[in-house]
């Protein structure tokens, strides 16, 4: 691909039905300008989270297509899973990646939702960069109360979807789309069934309670598994780095006697924040990312001599 690209992480409702995840996924498979690099169905969730990048008019076209068929295959009278949610396509985020500034992604952004709206009669949110009221940049506030407040809210002005009827699409909800940058999807298991120890130890670090800055936290249950999870969103990974944000968890979780059990990075993730754990945990001093011999040949660096 060349050009302009983008990266596009929609996440839908639905994590446990293998031919419905299939039938979502299939549009962004051996789609010229689209290219699928990632998806995760968690059945504890009960979400599909998938990761593809392109030119922007194909991912348009491949998103619409795999968004109609979610709006057809999942109910969300019937929905039930530990992440929040207000749409069977819940939240459809933008990311510039090559040639393509903010301004852009936010003009795609809102091109699409309103694409969307027509096509599928779904109400539509923006937030982040793409926001047209302040108090929605947030996604956390679009969600407010998930998809069962929103059916008795949506007619107050307040909460008046920004495209589309004020009333939620009756199996499909209502979608936040948006523009925003790159994101780490990372998740902390803990080894209780205690779900207030999550959502305690999610309250301490989130920066909504005082905690990490660019920390995004909910505690949930992970019934099937046996565990508890403290699932986070680190919105700039370099202010809030992995390694800190996992060492806080771990504090929280030890004063209250519990251990982490495992980790998780869902979807894709920079490898410079792959490098910098590593760096940290391998008390590597003055390290620099261009030691990396993958990122050097990446970054056309290398200076042709051989023999080293």
């Amino acid at each position: 691909m060349t050009g302009r690209l983008i990266e596009c992480v929609p996440n839908f409702s639905e994590g446990r039905r293998p031919g419905v995840i299939e039938a979502i996924v299939a549009p962004f498979r051996g789609r010229p300008g689209v290219r699928l690099l990632d998806h995760r169905a968690d059945p504890d969730h009960n979400r599909l989270v998938v990761s593809l990048v392109g030119e922007p008019g194909p991912v348009s076209g491949a998103l619409l297509e795999s968004c109609r068929t979610a709006v057809a295959s999942i109910d969300l009278r019937t929905h039930r899973g530990a992440h929040p949610r207000i749409g069977a396509v819940d939240v459809v985020p933008f990311v510039p990646l090559r040639g393509m500034p903010m301004r852009e992604c936010v003009e795609l952004a809102r091109d699409f939702g309103r694409r969307f709206n027509r096509e599928t009669g779904v109400p539509v949110y923006f937030y982040e960069d793409a926001a047209m009221r302040p108090e929605r940049r947030k996604l956390e506030d679009v969600r407010r109360g998930q998809f069962e407040a929103l059916c008795r809210e949506i007619g107050r002005p307040e909460r008046a979807p920004d495209v589309g009827e004020p009333a939620v699409h009756p199996s499909a909800g209502a979608t936040a789309v948006g523009a925003r940058r790159f994101l780490v999807a990372f998740n902390v298991n803990l080894a209780t069934r205690d779900l207030s120890i999550a959502k305690a130890i999610a309250k301490a670090v989130r920066a909504s309670s005082g905690g990490l800055p660019d920390v995004k936290a909910v505690g949930v249950d992970l019934a099937d598994r046996g565990m508890v999870q403290v699932s986070m969103n680190l919105t700039d990974h370099e202010r809030s780095p992995m390694h800190l944000v996992l060492e806080r968890v771990r504090a929280e979780a030890r004063s209250r006697g519990v251990e982490i059990a495992e980790t998780e990075i869902y979807g894709m993730v920079p490898a410079a924040a792959m490098l910098d754990a590593a760096a940290h945990y391998l008390q590597a001093t003055a390290f620099e990312h261009s030691q990396v011999i993958e990122m050097r040949l990446l970054d056309g660096e290398t200076d042709g001599e051989t023999g080293r």
